[in-house]
């Protein structure tokens, strides 16, 4: 059921003044192109118990706001940016504040733009060429207010804290019944709602409310160690009566850590996975190719590591040499192999709107094999070129945004999964993933995986820990041969980018996936 979510501070009236505030902006300053604005505001609370006890719990409160302004300078346009964290106690300034932050990036902007033209025009042209104009293609924006309401059964803002303790400790006790299996445990439990709010000087003026509730369940048994995450943008309703949605799928919470704990001391007598000295008939499951596809087709899709703004801290992509020297339209992969981005699917990585207003859109990265495409942002689309998607996205307001995923998933394909194991006489199967090693630009990879499993003549046998896989990206692409039709979502709840660091909850999935690799094992 959908609520509409009522925050009396930043009622219809507020909102209504900030839009007329950044359009009059654009109005009297000299050279204001367009001016944009980012507000968030969130109530959460959680609790987190170690070893059967509360560890600790809180309810917090946050309130943040961004602005960007693009201005020129004798034609030549470039961005600025302000933002801050708002206090409750400074609310009844939000205003003037708003105001003040419009000026320090206009005045950032106007200094970026006559930086830019002076540069310009003093390097060689093959050099000033490389400073590009910021003249935004902007998309076709609502042109009436558009709210987007949350959705939840259990509202997060009233939902008691006194229940996220005993959601924690409770199922955190579950695992006195493991005896000494068990060496160490820790759940912890939480549910949030939060308001974004976006506007423009074109009058654009967006509310999306989203709810989101997770329970993270981490279990130590003999040298293994596994984790596992239950979210969704509902409310804590999910924790008693688990998800069950098109391509989600998680039991209630008490059922979810007794099957992790059950894993864990299953996997800590199991032998160490070996390591073949040649690539291997693998199959994965849905689990662990959700971890895989947001490695290997998620951050190098990101337009804003191709043009290399985020080489520094979050690497480049093999996608993507320079504007003119790209994978995009050649084959990467195999006829069975498609994967792409859709806000629109839910979990995680669902939303209308990305951070600067722009319409979500699905984005084909592979197509039957062939790379078709980035996803961007209104800045990197002007640059590099192409409409923009909608995958613009920010922690929170006061920071820059970045270019993220919403739900990149491998499609699914037409096999069922049993037929992709029993077609195997020597191989392996992987399920669940555990811990990435990704090449700086993303064309190879290694990937450990929850439990590793021998194929001998079509059936799953020996059960192994410490395992995973390594391959070259596209060789793994191009010896995919089967695909199965078992789509499956899950949450990534703390995918990190940016400096400062952004941790952001997204969403990946696919379905089973047979190819080849190197199993690569460890003590």
């Amino acid at each position: 059921m959908a609520h509409r979510l009522e925050i009396p501070m930043l009622t219809e009236g507020l909102r209504a003044d900030i839009v007329d505030l950044l359009g009059f902006s654009a109005k009297i300053w000299k050279g204001l192109a367009f001016v944009d604005l980012r507000l968030a505001i969130g109530q959460g609370k959680g609790a987190g118990a170690e070893n059967m006890n509360l560890l600790a719990a809180g309810d917090d409160f946050g309130m943040g706001v961004g602005v960007r302004v693009i201005a020129e300078h004798n034609g030549i346009h470039a961005p600025g940016y302000d933002g801050r964290p708002v206090g409750a106690e400074e609310f009844e300034h939000l205003l003037e504040i708003i105001d003040k932050m419009v000026a320090a990036a206009y005045e950032r902007a106007r200094a970026n733009a006559k930086e830019k033209y002076w540069t310009k025009n003093a390097l060689s042209p093959v050099f000033g060429q490389s400073l590009w104009n910021m003249v935004l293609k902007f998309p076709e924006w609502p042109q009436t207010p558009i709210v987007v309401p949350a959705k939840y059964a259990y509202d997060p803002a009233a939902f008691p804290l006194e229940k996220i303790k005993s959601l924690a400790q409770d199922t955190a006790s579950m695992f006195r019944a493991f005896g000494k299996n068990i060496n160490y445990s820790y759940v912890g439990v939480s549910t949030e709602i939060m308001r974004e709010f976006y506007a423009n000087s074109f009058g654009v003026s967006i509310t999306q409310d989203f709810a989101s509730s997770q329970a993270i369940v981490y279990v130590a048994a003999g040298d293994v160690q596994i984790y596992d995450v239950l979210g969704h943008q509902r409310g804590a309703e999910i924790f008693y009566k688990g998800i069950h949605e098109p391509f989600i799928e998680f039991q209630p919470l008490i059922d979810f850590a007794g099957a992790l704990g059950q894993d864990a001391v299953g996997l800590s007598r199991a032998p160490v996975c070996p390591t073949t000295e040649k690539e291997v008939p693998v199959v994965t499951d849905p689990h662990y190719n959700t971890l895989l596809v947001h490695e290997i087709v998620g951050h190098p899709t990101e337009l804003d590591r191709g043009l290399k703004m985020e080489t520094a801290y979050a690497g480049r992509t093999w996608l993507l040499k320079n504007p003119s020297d790209t994978m995009v339209g050649k084959k990467i992969g195999s006829l069975l192999l498609s994967a792409y981005s859709d806000p629109s699917l839910p979990g995680y990585g669902h939303y209308n709107y990305d951070h600067e207003g722009v319409p979500a859109k699905k984005v084909d990265h592979i197509v039957d094999g062939v790379f078709t495409g980035f996803m961007n942002s209104l800045q990197t689309s002007t640059i590099f070129g192409g409409e923009p998607n909608g995958h613009w996205k920010a922690t929170s307001p006061e920071l820059v945004p970045l270019v993220r995923m919403s739900n990149t998933v491998f499609a699914a394909g037409d096999s069922r999964p049993e037929d992709l194991v029993a077609d195997i006489d020597d191989g392996y199967y992987l399920e669940g993933h555990a811990i990435p090693s990704i090449a700086e630009s993303r064309e190879n990879f290694r990937i450990s995986a929850r439990k590793v499993r021998k194929i001998e003549n079509g059936e799953l046998t020996t059960l192994y820990r410490n395992g995973g896989m390594s391959a070259d990206s596209r060789d793994y692409f191009m010896a995919i041969d089967g695909v199965g039709k078992d789509f499956r979502l899950f949450p990534i709840p703390n995918c990190g980018k940016g400096q400062p660091m952004q941790v952001k909850k997204l969403g990946n999935g696919g379905p089973t996936i047979r190819s080849r690799a190197r199993i690569t094992g460890g003590a």
